[in-house]
């Protein structure tokens, strides 16, 4: 039996599918509904999990070449929420960030594995992870 780490089944089997360069949408509580690809829904209630839950959950066996993350988080959100986010990113030490637009991000989901809905309230909080 799983003890530590990522527990949810669901969420197991979705990332045990990605390889190299396959990309995933970890997304707050508003996201849309892609039909394209499998949704995990994990969110409880505002704000748990968070986004920055599950980056932490997959920074000991993830490995990130790519985060992206709309440019519009850095206008929209304060400068500590912001140094938070950077912090979480910088946890997976291989990877680059990019923010394009958010009309950009959303033209990204639809060639990703699949979307881990939580129940962040981060305005453009949003991250695609790109495996390396």
């Amino acid at each position: 039996m799983i003890q530590q780490g990522i527990l949810n089944p669901d969420v197991l089997e979705l990332l045990a599918r990605i390889r190299h360069t396959n990309r995933v949408v970890i997304a707050d509580w508003a996201f849309p509904y892609w039909p394209e690809i499998e949704t995990v829904d994990i969110s409880l209630c505002r704000d748990i999990p968070t986004i920055q839950d599950v980056l932490g959950l997959l920074q000991p066996t993830f490995k990130v070449g790519k985060i992206f993350q709309a440019d519009e988080f850095l206008s929209t959100n304060p400068q500590e929420v912001v140094d938070s986010f950077d912090e979480s990113f910088a946890g997976f030490t291989t990877a680059s960030v990019e923010r394009p637009s958010h009309e950009d991000f959303k033209k990204l989901v639809p060639d990703c594995i699949g979307l881990i809905r939580t129940g962040d309230t981060t305005a453009y909080g949003n991250v695609i992870i790109e495996s390396v």
